[in-house]
């Protein structure tokens, strides 16, 4: 990827149109972006970066869109970002405008303009377009650079306060940034995985155990506790052989008690068969002994009742003498019947009719009847007549109320549409005004958010030069120390050598040859003088010595911490004093909340003239119906008039002297039906008594020919049906009981069991229900030992099941648990503790560490190298250390020791790397353009030229490197230069390539 040209409009501090020619400046190999502090150095870099994936770098990424736009730009111009670069040996030019909030074209007040975005590709020597979707560009661009947002921040805009942060960082911040820079999230998904693969099968062999567990308890109570379970809990191993095991033995138990019982009840149902055989034979010996004596009983009881026997014999043969004149009875009482019925009905009939029909025959009533009924149909168009006055009546009626309801409407619509203008007048005002109040809380709500983060930025400052002063006195009473411990540490070890050849000499011994010379006597050994230092000394001194340097290293560190933040916070905040910064936003918040408050009346008062506006359209369409309405209404009133005058006359002739027409015909129906209802009255009262005198005389002959001398004698003969069948059931059972009466006195068993002693029943009873009672007592204690072996074979086939259904989920579970705690670093295999992810990311590191560690050593002179260390610390996890080796000591140590010019070759070194890691981990895109951000100030000249050296053969394969820093050496050793200018009215670019 090779930048080629950058135009910028109204984008941060840069009011007025600007740009960077990145040809001329990359034509040296090595340029340098310089200005003074909160000039907008970094912007350019921003916009680099907003112009490829939308967005800027960093922490500003969370305050983007409308604060991108300059505070400097003239209020109709656009902020616009427009890159040109060839990336994939394509050719292509990216425009982005952020959303802008305009003023408006007629009126006051401003509105919002949406982003736009336009992707152009130089083709055949003309520009093509490409699309204008803020979604298609962006992918295009990504797929095309083979990186996110995050990693083109980190391996083309080089920051070295993240790299120097990143060098003192633990292991869970280093892991955050290289999990972002190589997508490593899927080997954390590989652990996620896999433990909630652990935790489901788990739960899955804990569910198996505990439904193991609950069979054996079933199997205990069905064993009647005599089985002992086991004392282990859900999961343990061995519980499934345990309870197999206890269940075998309560089967084995429960066996044998069912073969006992069965023999106990073999022999009680043997003495149960020979006790009931004994009691049937009483039984039958009592049976027979009272069948005799009841059948004497019977007998004297039937000597006694044989008078009313032959009473009863008589009684009916009289009954069927009689049951041969029983139809002409019958046929006499239904005549009389009849009879009486129709005369009652004639006296009915007859008493409504006036006394005029009091002696008509049927002739006569039938011919009043017709006479009545030929009035009556006469009459029907007059009650029709009559109907339609009625209607006529109710419709004048409802005119009345018409009319009534038109006048109230026609002066309520009158009333408040006089009022309409007003109204609508007072609502369209309120309207406007809170449209207005909207217009203001939206350009106030834009002024806001950056006036708070100015105020929230200059109150960081201004806590910032404090802590700044007192880091500096730390810093410089630290470096006091270390010098004065380096000191006594050099007189120290001076002394010593000073004093060695006593110390040697302490060591001698006669005969013994001298480490020295060699000689195996001693003539005249040194001797400690007053005041000598010896090695352990020495050490303690050298020891202070060392943690005096690690602490004004640690104390320039945090120095160097609170500078870049009180730059960053100056920068943003400016120079206004913080009271002035929080007037400013208290008047802002308070002018916002007055204008919310009224604009927040908008909605209301347009529902209010929408509702006002729809019941103007309601109330004039009223008042016109009603106009109309009563413009009608007059025709029709006299139309009903002139017809209720016509039917009046026709109902007046037609009622006569009745109040009406239909009370007329009323009278005339009633008239009619009675005496039509008379006339056959009479003639059925004619008819039922001449057939009564017919029955008469037959009823007669036939009491005479059945030997009775009078019909009523016949009558008092007869028997109805219960009668007859209660007469004949008391003949027919004398006769049953004479015939079983004699048969029982007869038989030959129940006379020889008469003639013996009598049976003794309640002895044979009581014992047969003893033999029964042990019978079933024998019975429940066979079944209850069935039922114990059925359940306990049944529990054992499931349990059996079960356990070999959870041998495969056992086996499962125990092999994703050992993988589980490998990858989460929790195994006792993992003996560094080290997780998945973190083993990829420390081969990650492994592979960025080589890759600045061929940096480090030119920059360092061959002193320093970077080490990937995967060990322990304290009880934490291992895998993502960093160490560097320090070639002139050969001692390694942790990378948060390194000096303020030290950790910073050694962040560069550690940046490039990781832009070469990075680059091969995307698929190799090259990177002609790279841009390294601060941190010069910290070397000294000669590390300075070795770092530049660095860079410079980074040029090689036509590479260029731009240097963001402010240090004013820098401009003298490269020539190539883009200065940032600020003034009051924004800062401006000035480009210089030679």
């Amino acid at each position: 990827m090779r930048l080629h040209r950058l135009d910028l409009t109204a984008f941060g501090p840069f009011g007025a149109t600007q740009s960077v020619d990145f040809d001329d400046l990359s034509a040296a190999g090595l340029f340098l972006l310089h200005g003074p502090t909160g000039a907008g150095k970094t912007s350019v870099l921003d916009a680099v970066c907003y112009a490829l994936y939308g967005s800027v770098p960093g922490a500003r990424h969370s305050s983007q869109g409308l604060t991108l736009r300059s505070d400097h730009a003239a209020p109709g111009t656009r902020t616009s970002v427009t890159l040109e670069l060839t990336v994939a040996g394509r050719r292509l030019e990216i425009t982005r405008q952020p959303p802008w909030a305009r003023p408006k074209k007629r009126g006051a007040g401003t509105t919002l303009d949406k982003a736009q975005t336009w992707l152009r590709e130089h083709h055949a020597g003309a520009w093509k377009p490409l699309g204008r979707s803020h979604q298609e560009i962006g992918e295009e661009i990504t797929q095309l650079l083979g990186m996110s947002r995050e990693q083109f921040c980190q391996v083309v805009l080089l920051p070295q306060g993240d790299f120097a942060r990143f060098l003192r960082a633990d292991a869970e911040a280093r892991a955050k940034l290289l999990g972002r820079l190589f997508d490593t999230h899927r080997f954390g998904e590989v652990e996620k995985r896999l433990a909630d693969r652990r935790r489901t099968t788990e739960t899955q062999v804990r569910d198996g155990d505990t439904a193991l567990l609950a069979d054996a308890h079933r199997m205990q109570q069905a064993a009647g506790d005599a089985m002992e379970l086991p004392e282990l809990a859900p999961g343990e191993p061995g519980l499934a052989d345990a309870v197999l095991e206890a269940a075998a033995v309560a089967r084995g138990t429960a066996r044998e008690q069912l073969a006992v019982a069965r023999a106990g009840l073999l022999a009680a149902e043997s003495a149960q068969v020979a006790a009931d055989r004994a009691l049937d034979d009483v039984r039958e010996a009592a049976r027979l002994q009272r069948r005799f004596a009841e059948a004497q009983e019977r007998a004297r009881a039937m000597q006694e009742r044989a008078g009313d026997h032959r009473d009863a014999q008589t009684r009916m043969e009289r009954a069927r003498k009689a049951e041969k004149v029983a139809p002409a009875l019958e046929l006499r009482d239904d005549a009389e019947a009849l009879h009486h019925r129709a005369a009652a009905a004639e006296t009915r009939a007859r008493q409504p009719l006036p006394d005029t029909f009091g002696g008509a025959g049927p002739t006569g009533l039938a011919t009043a009847a017709r006479r009545a009924t030929e009035e009556l149909g006469g009459l029907e168009a007059a009650r029709r007549a009559e109907l339609r006055l009625t209607a006529l009546a109710a419709e004048r009626d409802g005119l009345d109320r018409q009319e009534r309801a038109d006048d109230d409407i026609l002066a309520e619509s009158g009333t408040w549409l006089a009022g309409w203008d007003a109204l609508r007048s007072g609502l369209q005002s309120r309207i406007d005004t809170a449209q207005d109040a909207a217009t203001r809380a939206e350009q106030l709500g834009a002024q806001r958010d950056p006036a708070r983060r100015r105020l929230t930025a200059a109150r960081q400052r201004d806590q910032l030069a404090h802590d700044t002063e007192d880091a500096q006195h730390r810093a410089l009473a630290s470096a006091e120390r270390a010098v004065a411990a380096r000191g006594h540490w050099l007189d120290l070890k001076e002394q010593r050598l000073n004093g060695i050849a006593a110390e040697l000499a302490a060591h001698l011994q006669g005969g013994e040859p001298c480490a020295v010379c060699g000689a195996t006597t001693h003539p005249a050994p040194a001797r400690k003088v007053a005041g000598h230092v010896d090695r352990d000394t020495e050490e303690r001194a050298l020891a202070a010595h060392q943690r005096a340097e690690e602490t004004r290293a640690d104390d320039e560190r945090r120095l160097g911490v609170v500078r870049e933040a009180l730059a960053a916070a100056s920068a943003e905040a400016g120079d206004t004093p913080t009271d002035r910064l929080a007037a400013e936003t208290e008047e802002l918040e308070r002018l916002f909340t007055q204008a919310r408050r009224e604009a927040s009346d908008l909605h209301a008062a347009q529902e209010e003239l929408r509702h006002a506006e729809q019941e103007y359209e309601r109330r004039t369409e009223d008042r016109q119906r009603a106009e109309v309405s009563t413009a009608s209404r007059t025709a029709r009133r006299d139309a009903l008039e002139r017809e209720r005058q016509t039917l009046e006359s026709e109902v007046a002739q037609a009622r006569g002297t009745s109040g009406s027409v239909t009370a007329r015909a009323a009278q005339l129906e009633r008239q009619a039906a009675l005496l039509t209802e008379a006339a056959d009255a009479a003639r059925d009262a004619e008819d039922t008594a001449r057939r009564l005198k017919e029955v008469d005389a037959r009823l007669a002959d036939a009491a005479f020919r059945a030997g009775f001398d009078t019909p009523q004698a016949a009558a008092g003969a007869l028997l109805d049906d219960t009668a007859h069948r209660e007469l004949q059931h008391r003949l027919d059972a004398w006769q049953s009981e004479e015939a079983a009466v004699r048969a029982v006195l007869a038989e030959p068993d129940t006379v020889a069991a008469a003639q013996r002693p009598p049976a003794d029943l309640t002895a044979a009873e009581q014992a047969a229900t003893d033999a029964a009672r042990r019978a079933r007592e024998a019975a429940s204690t066979r079944d209850a030992a069935t039922r114990r072996c059925t359940e306990l074979d049944a529990l054992s086939t499931r349990a059996a099941d079960g356990v070999r259904r959870l041998a495969p989920l056992r086996e499962e579970y125990d092999r994703v648990a050992r993988m589980a705690a490998l990858t989460a670093g929790t195994a006792a295999d993992n003996e560094r503790r080290m997780r998945l992810e973190s083993y990829v990311l420390a081969a990650r590191l492994e592979q960025v560490a080589a890759a600045a560690t061929v940096r480090l050593r030119r920059m360092s002179s061959g002193r320093y190298t970077l080490v990937h260390s995967d060990d322990r610390t304290g009880r934490g996890r291992s895998g993502l250390g960093l160490h560097v080796v320090d070639a002139w000591t050969g001692r390694e140590r942790d990378t948060a020791t390194l000096s303020g010019g030290e950790t910073f070759f050694a962040s560069l070194a550690l940046a490039l790397g990781l832009a070469d890691v990075v680059t091969d981990e995307t698929g190799g895109v090259r990177l002609d353009t790279l841009f390294i951000d601060e941190g010069f100030g910290s070397l000294d000249d000669q590390t300075l030229d070795e770092v530049l050296d660095v860079l410079d053969s980074l040029r090689e394969r036509d590479r260029s490197v731009g240097i963001v820093s402010h240090v004013a050496d820098l401009r003298r050793r490269i020539h190539a230069q883009l200065e940032v200018v600020k003034g009051r009215s924004g800062s401006v670019l000035r480009q210089r390539a030679h």
